[in-house]
Formats: structure tokens, sequence, C-alpha cells
């Protein structure tokens, strides 16, 4: 359980942040600051939050931003007197930017932004958060949402696949530069049904083929709910799992066991 927390959760307005702050909730978070690009999405966060049972704060953040970042991490701690887990969720895929989204097609500002919102951003955040991490006496530690494309990797997303490896990588890091105090682990969903999927799946001609096409290769073949993956990232976060750092957990319906070396 992650009792008495006080956590920051990034790309909270919907989807996978979202879930992960209610749970976070549910389960006796003391405070959760939900931080996203929408004010109103934020907002509706925050209200799922408070009837879960914790205190809440929403907070506007464009995560491309690193004095953005840097004042959501100083608003959450002084608003709750402190921070034990940060939730790097943020994300951008360049399918949701442009129709030009091979290797050898990608736009450069694409690629800057995919890369800005999903490595940079969490490194930045860590970065700041770090100092308040370190005074916790609450069991402090960091959860990124990567992505088993960062581990296997999947055609015309080059961007979002690198970043997401980097992303792991970066997990790996900071969990060694950080210990012992601080842990960081992060998540590897497959094909999860959030906004940005279901976003996918209704650009498709075939939009029931395009479903079955992202969830053929799981031995679960469906896609996941955002609450599936939000109970392994409340895992992570909790005291429940304080000899767990530098790891990457796959939530995939075994996607992972016959796509690619793991």
């Amino acid at each position: 359980m992650v009792h008495e927390k006080i956590a920051l959760v990034t790309g909270a307005g919907q989807g996978i942040g979202r879930a992960i702050a209610v749970e976070l909730a549910a389960q006796g978070a003391a405070g959760v600051a939900v931080a996203d690009r929408d004010a109103a999405t934020a907002r509706a966060t925050a209200e799922l939050v408070r009837a879960a049972g914790a205190d809440a704060l929403d907070l506007v953040c464009d995560v491309r931003h690193g004095e953005q970042i840097a004042s959501v991490v100083e608003a959450t701690a002084g608003r709750f007197g402190g921070l034990d887990v940060l939730v790097n969720n943020a994300g951008v895929i360049e399918t949701g930017m442009t129709s030009h989204t091979t290797v050898d097609t990608l736009p450069e500002e694409v690629w800057d932004t995919v890369h800005a919102v999903n490595l940079r951003a969490p490194w930045l955040a860590i970065k700041h958060a770090t100092p308040h991490l370190r005074r916790s006496r609450r069991g402090p530690n960091i959860v990124n949402a990567a992505s088993v494309s960062g581990i296997t990797g999947f055609p015309a997303a080059p961007a979002y696949c690198s970043s997401k490896g980097g992303l792991v990588q970066l997990t790996r890091a900071a969990a060694a530069d950080l210990a012992p105090d601080i842990r960081c682990n992060c998540f590897c969903p497959a094909a999860i049904r959030t906004p940005m999927a279901q976003a996918f799946i209704d650009e498709s001609d075939d939009a029931a083929e395009r479903e079955r096409a992202m969830t053929a290769q799981q031995m679960i073949t469906r896609l996941g709910t955002p609450e599936e993956v939000a109970k392994l990232a409340c895992f992570l976060a909790s005291d429940d799992a304080a000899f767990i750092t530098a790891a990457a957990y796959y939530v995939d319906g075994g996607a992972l066991s016959w796509m690619g070396h793991t």
C-alpha cells in the first residue's frame, strides 16, 4: 500500500495517468498532485482523487518546458509539505502528430517533440524532485511509464520506440545514482485502451482489424485497461516493493514472451 505517501503524477488528465492517481488515493495516499497540459482534465482527475479518499492538487504543466516541470514539483512539495512518489507518465507518439512516421520520413520537429515529452521530461522531473525525495521518510521512489516498444520495437514509430527504450535505461541509471535512498522502477505496457491508443484505432479504415492486429501477439488477446496498469504502478510505489529497484516490469498480456528477446 501507499499509505500516507504524497505523490505527483504527470500526464494524469486521462488514461493510465488518471487511473494511477485514483488508485494511489484508493490505496491510502495522503495527497496526490495531478499534472496535465489541459486544466480541465487535471481538475477532473483531481475530483476523482478526492472522491477516492485523498487530498488532491491539480496543476497545469506542459512537460516540454523544463520551467513548468520545476514549478509543479515545487508546488506539490509546498502544498503537501514534501514528496514521496514521483510518477512520470506523460507521453506522446508520432502517429498522433503526423502521417509520416517511418524512420526515413519522420519530420525532425516530431522526433524532437516525442523525445522531449517521453525522455527529457522524466529526466527533468527526477532532477527537480530528487531534493524533496531525499528528505522523505516514507519510502521515496520514482515510477516511470515506459513501454514494451522500448524493449522490442515496432514499425513506423522510431521516435516513440527509441524514447521509451531510453526511458528504461534512464530508470536503471537513476536507480544507480540515487541508491540506496530512492528507488526507481518502470512499467512497460503493451496495448492498453488509452485515449491515445483508441485514437490510433479509430483513425483506421478498419478499426476492428487494427485493434485485432494490436493484440494479436499477446497471449491475452484483448486491450489491457488503465486500471490494470495502475495496480502495478502503485505496487512499485508502495513499501511492498521496498527491495525492488532498477526494474522494468511488463504489463503486456504475455506479448514479449514471443515478440522478441527480453
